[in-house]
Order: C-alpha cells, then sequence, then structure tokens
C-alpha cells in the first residue's frame, strides 16, 4: 500500500508553492472549501497554528498536506482547532490523508488541542469518510450554510475530541 512509503514532515513557507498547488486540485474539485482562489503564504499562515503544519511526502514529492487553524481568539476555545486537509488529484483513496489525520491528531494533542473540528461539503463523502475512519463523529450539519458560485451548500460538522487531554 502506498501509505508504507509517505513520509509525514513539517511544512513552511518553502514549500507553499507544492502545497498550494495541492489546494488549488481540492478547489477544482468545487466541494472542497467555499475559497474560489487560493491565499499568498502570508494571508494563509497569518490565518493557521504555526504548529501541525504537516506534509505527505513520497520520493520526494509533496502529495498532501494538513494542518489546523483556530476556531476561536478567545482563550477559553484555545484548545479547539479546525482541520484542513488536501490530497493531490493523484494520490487520493491511497492513504495519504489517513496518514496525515493520525499524525496531526497525535502532535495536535501535544499541543493541547482537545477539539479537532471538519466542516465537510455534504457531497464531499470521500472526506467525511476519513474523517471518520480516524475518529471523528457527526455531530451536525449547517444547512444552506454559504454559497460558492451562486450555489447554496450543506456542511456536514464532525469533531474529535482527545481521549488523553481531560
Amino acid at each position: 500500500m502506498i501509505s508504507e512509503k509517505v513520509k509525514i514532515l513539517s511544512f513552511d513557507k518553502v514549500d507553499w508553492s507544492s502545497i498550494s498547488r495541492i489546494y488549488q486540485q481540492g478547489l477544482d474539485t468545487g466541494i472542497a472549501s467555499f475559497e474560489l482562489k487560493i491565499p499568498t503564504w502570508q494571508q494563509w499562515d497569518i490565518t493557521h497554528h504555526k504548529f501541525c503544519r504537516f506534509k505527505a511526502v513520497i520520493e520526494d514529492k509533496i502529495v498532501g498536506w494538513v494542518a489546523l487553524s483556530p476556531t476561536s481568539t478567545r482563550q477559553v476555545y484555545r484548545g479547539v482547532a479546525e482541520v484542513s486537509i488536501y490530497i493531490s488529484s493523484e494520490h487520493r483513496g491511497m492513504g495519504v490523508g489517513k496518514s496525515l489525520l493520525q499524525r496531526l491528531i497525535q502532535e495536535s494533542e501535544k499541543e493541547h488541542i482537545w477539539t479537532l473540528q471538519a466542516s465537510i461539503f455534504n457531497q464531499n463523502k470521500a472526506s467525511i469518510a476519513l474523517h471518520t475512519a480516524v475518529g471523528f463523529r457527526t455531530i451536525g450539519y449547517r444547512q444552506k450554510v454559504a454559497k460558492r458560485l451562486g450555489v447554496w451548500h450543506d456542511n456536514i460538522i464532525l469533531e474529535r475530541r482527545s481521549n488523553i487531554i481531560t
């Protein structure tokens, strides 16, 4: 299986070209995000935690990434973060996403993150299945939460609560 060949490493600005290419592939599906264009590194960097930024690498090529963003600036929610995960179109369904999320879960708990959240388009069955496979549970949905290119979309809300941080 390809997931055995995957190395999970931290990423930073030098990887942005590859990371943003994969991000764009996700946006091109029309069911990965409400975003229509890729932000600059600077825009992306200020909206995401500095920790838990991981890339999946196979034979020196970045094939996926995962990162966390805070859900609130309020101190009481410091241990709650939203997951962003994108896999290159050529590597979807091969275990790359699962490897990334497993590493993210492990490392996020070291950073005292007690709840991981994901808000996923209801049409994105693969992403919902991926999150569920690593312990996320569906807690609800937002009906017609926003429009993308003039079309309303529902989001399924999932979360994973740490078993370590109590």
